[in-house]
Order: C-alpha cells, then structure tokens, then sequence
C-alpha cells in the first residue's frame, strides 16, 4: 500500500502472532491468506477480512496469498473471479506472485483422500443426503453408523477411483470420513469429503474432474500445501476447527497452520449472505451487483466510498471474538472524514429555482476565482461564471419565515457563496400558485467583502443559469427498513424489508459548469448537499452523480422522484 496507515490497534489475533513470532514457532515466518468462493461479488464483510488478512501480512513482513475457493463450479465462474481481484486491488493490498485456486491442488487432494481409505479413515458411502442426514443423529441423539461404513479398504479403493472415472450419477455416492458417529461436534459425524458432479465445466479444470472435494476437506490442506502459518476464519468456522486439524493430523502433511476464528462484521440494515445478495440482484431488486445501494465493495465503490475510508472502518471496529452489529454511522463517518479532507469543492442546486438580477446588466458576465478546498490551498482553485440569471435551491427561499431562518426571504438579504449580496424584492408565481421565479437586486460592492451598516448571515450556493450543467442527481437512502433485516419478525424475510423509497431520481438538477469535464469515479462535494461521486453511466450528454453520504450523521429524508423541468 502506498499510502501512509494510520497507528493499527492491537487485538487477540496479534497478540497470539507477536507470541508465535517471539517463541520461534513457524521459524518466525508469518503467512496469511484470504480465500474467497467465486459465487459472488465481495461484501463490506469481506474488507473485514481482506484488510485483516493482507495488514497483518505486511505489518509482519510476512505473506498473503489470494486463493480462490473453487470447488463447487455450479455457482462459480470468471466473472466473479475478475470482480474478486479488482476489490482485493482497490482496496490497496496487492498480492503479487501469490495467487492461487483450490483447483491448483486437485491431485493432491485426491491423493490425500486415498491415502485416509488406505488408513481405513475413510470410506465411500451409498446414502443419500437425506439419508446421511437422518443418520447423522442429533445435539442431543448420537448418529448412527453407516451400512457402507465398514467396506474393505479394497472395495473402497475401487468404488473412489470409479467415482473419480464417472462412473455413478450424481448423488449416488460421496466419500466420507470415518471418525465418530457419537462425537458431540456434529461436524465430526463422518462429514462428506468427496462428492460427484457430472455436467459441469469447471472454470479453471474443464471437465477433468467429476468428482469434487468439500470446503472442510479442501481448506485445510490448501491451507498447509501453501505453508500458511495462521488461518483467520470467521466464527461461524470455529465448530469446524477440530476437523481441520483432523485432516491435517492425519495425512502426510508436514505443515499445520493454526486455525483462529474472530466475529464476521454484522451492519445495519444490510445482509451479508451472498445467498441472499444474489436473490436480490436475480429477482431485479436492485440493478446488479455494483447497484450503490448494495453493500458490495463494488456498489461502495460505485456510490463513492473510498479505500481509505473503508480500511478505516475496519481499524475501527476492530477484531473481536464477540459478535456485534456496527451502526451505519459509523461506516458513514469513515467516509465522510475522508472525502472532507480530500474531496474538491463544487456548487450543483438539486431543486433549482430561477433568480434574476434586475440591476446585473443583461447580456454580460464575469469570472469569480473559488478555491476548491476551504482548507487546501494546494489543491488549488476553479473559475465561477456568474450571469443575471442564476439558480437557487428551493429550499433556500421563504416567502415568509422566522429569524431563526438564515437564507433569502421577500425583501431580505442573503450572501451568494463565493460571490455577491443579494435582495429579493419579488415573487413571480404561476397560476396555480407555484413559485417559479425570483427577481432579486444585487450589490456589486460585496464581491468578497462585508456589507457596511447591514448584517448578512446567511450564505447559498448558486449557479449561473447561462452557464449550468444539466445533470441527473441519484440519492439513497436504506435498502432494507429494519436495522437487523436477518432476524426481523416483521414479515416474511429480509425482502419484505425492502425499502420502495430507497432510490430517488432527481432530474433537472444544474451544476456548476467546471463539473462539465468530470469522469466516473470521481468524488466532489456539492457545498450545503453531500458528497456525490460520478457513475458508470454518466456521459456529456447526460451527466449521473451519486450521493455517497450526507454532509451529517444522520440519514438524510429523501425527496420523491420528480420530473424533469
């Protein structure tokens, strides 16, 4: 990573690595990995992981390898893989040389299991799924013993190496470990190693193989093949550690990495199951994976969430073996502490109304120079056409209003940002009684500079109607109502908790005419607005902005859609 980290806190996971590294185990060496399944883009779950994985590699000058865990190709393929990378990438960490698939090892895999049938560990079994989970008992009910279970290693040698040769359908038998039908971890009750999958190209072997190994067998050796020396999983893998070093202890294997769980990121008013991401971009409630409302780190990214701020998040929130939900702000805050420092200044009105100066000599215009930070000299400044006819939001005028309200009012003043004082001396309204123009004078000796004799204390932003960038805005607002959408007891499921108002479409928005050359993936802040950031699908002709966050903590109420003016 290139840019300068901020002081990484402490946490149990480093304490155990800084005893490791003092006590010489692993001759000091220290090797991680982030194995994603290509089934799906990555979550802000995974940056948890990501930036666990990746920053303990580098902070102890150690390894991090990028492998893919492919070894279920029905719901895998290319697409996700690219998408995996790009997230690793944007999100600072690089892995180099180091990139690896589970399907690299799928000879030894296959050569490991034979050698648990010839130790008599292993066994092919007949069942069924259902039938295997019917036998496999209960929390409270001890499992019962295969009918295949006590096969001679011959015959079980012969039935693997016929699997292998696609000789059975799918389903019609799995190799199994033996171990201990009464073990009070289920995960021990004899699980699946091998399975058969017919029919499938898989995206790096072809058709190869017909025969797939499981997660449980896959992992560990992957794991010790690659001389990983810590293996950080989730907690919902920590049942799943006593077979891990079942595996390992029992094939000729000389590496044994040290498997430590910590609590996955739990966020407000999002789902993390990539099974139920892919329901909502299959089922078209969202427009993809990288739809800003997602918490993908593509959608994040879309949307304009920064690296920075995300592996700031990460620090903050920080690895604990306690599971939690982290409140939306505090991801928000993240963001919004980074784009304030980095993100230039601009001027865009959301919900224009039309001001003229009666007394700005028509048909003429100047240039006003704006800095584009308050506090950055170094990223210099822009130019600000400024015309008789400008733009104003909405929301900045009141007819009538109390002395709490700050912008323009009938027969009031009010600062132009950047520019001139101004005065409304009168209304212009439709015949159904809309507001539609304001005719305002102006002081020309206030172009930065204090009114003498009169208090102006309310400062709007503008743009120059002659000179506007016509755009559409898109703001966001939760994609699912309840804050913990998993276990809400409101409804059906996560998608009755969907919100219908969680995308607003706000066209005929003007912007300041320097954004006119402005590409995808940048990031400004619309003074008074928020921080919005360019989307995919903005071109000259039609400009697309993002909101990515308000400018307070606070989930900001959203306008419904309108039409164009």
């Amino acid at each position: 990573m290139s840019e300068e980290k901020e002081t990484t806190p402490t946490n149990f996971i480093r304490h155990i690595i800084d005893a490791d590294v003092k006590a010489g185990k692993n001759e000091g060496r220290v090797a991680t990995r982030f194995p994603p399944e290509p089934n799906g883009y990555l979550h802000i779950g995974h940056a948890k992981s990501i930036c666990l994985n990746f920053g303990i590699a580098e902070d102890y000058q150690g390894t991090c390898n990028l492998r893919f865990d492919d070894t279920n190709p029905h719901k895998e393929n290319t697409e996700y893989i690219e998408a995996i990378k790009e997230d690793v990438r944007w999100l600072g960490y690089d892995w180099g040389q180091r990139l690896f698939f589970s399907s690299d090892y799928f000879d030894q895999l296959y050569g490991y299991a034979v050698e648990l049938i010839k130790a008599g560990k292993a066994y092919v079994c007949d069942l069924d799924a259902d039938a295997i989970r019917a036998y496999r008992g209960t929390l409270t009910e001890a499992g019962r013993a295969s009918p295949y279970r006590d096969r001679s290693v011959e015959d079980n040698l012969d039935l693997f190496a016929r699997m292998k040769a696609g000789e059975f359908e799918d389903g019609a038998r799995v190799l199994r470990a033996r171990i201990d039908m009464a073990a009070p971890n289920m995960n021990m009750r004899d699980p699946t190693l091998f399975r058969i999958r017919r029919g499938v190209v898989h995206h790096q072997t072809g058709e190869a193989w017909c025969i797939y190994p499981m997660y449980d067998f896959t992992h560990p050796i992957s794991d010790a093949i690659e001389g990983i020396t810590h293996s950080l999983c989730t907690l919902e893998f920590e049942d799943h550690r006593p077979l891990y070093d079942w595996v390992l202890d029992n094939i000729s294997i000389a590496c044994h990495p040290q498997q430590i769980e910590f609590s996955r990121l739990n966020l407000e008013h999002t789902v993390m199951s990539k099974r139920k991401l892919t329901e909502l971009v299959n089922d078209g409630r969202v427009q993809g994976w990288d739809d800003p409302r997602m918490p993908t780190l593509a959608g994040m990214r879309r949307r304009g969430y920064t690296p920075k701020s995300l592996r700031m998040f990460c620090d903050r929130i920080g690895v604990t073996k306690s599971d939690n939900v982290v409140e939306m702000g505090v991801l928000e805050a993240c963001v919004r502490e980074d784009l304030n420092d980095n993100a230039p200044r601009r001027m865009a009105v959301l919900r224009p109304l039309e001001v003229e100066i009666d007394n700005y000599p028509e048909g003429e215009g100047e240039v006003i120079e704006a800095a584009n930070h308050p506090q950055n000299e170094a990223m210099g400044s822009r130019q600000l056409s400024f015309s008789r006819r400008l733009y104003i939001d909405r929301n900045d005028f009141r007819e009538e209003a109390s002395k709490k309200f700050k912008r323009l009012v009938t027969g009031g003043e009010v600062r132009l940002r950047n520019a001139y004082v101004i005065r409304c001396d009168e209304v212009i309204k439709d015949a159904q009684g809309e507001i539609v123009k304001l005719r305002c004078s102006y002081d020309p000796k206030t172009l930065g500079a204090k009114p003498e004799g009169r208090k102006v204390k309310g400062v709007i932003h503008w743009v120059s109607q002659d000179h506007a960038l016509e755009a559409e805005v898109r703001l966001f607002d939760r994609l699912l109502h309840h804050p913990s959408p998993d276990t809400a007891t409101d409804g059906g499921g996560f998608k009755d908790q969907i919100n219908p108002e969680s995308l607003s479409s706000l066209r005929g928005c003007f912007l300041e005419a320097s954004l006119s050359g402005a590409q995808p993936g940048e990031v400004f802040q619309f003074e008074r607005e928020g921080y919005f950031c360019v989307d995919k699908d903005h071109s000259p002709a039609q400009p697309v902005f993002n909101r990515t966050v308000t400018l307070r903590d606070s989930w900001a109420k959203i306008d419904p859609p309108r039409k164009s003016q």
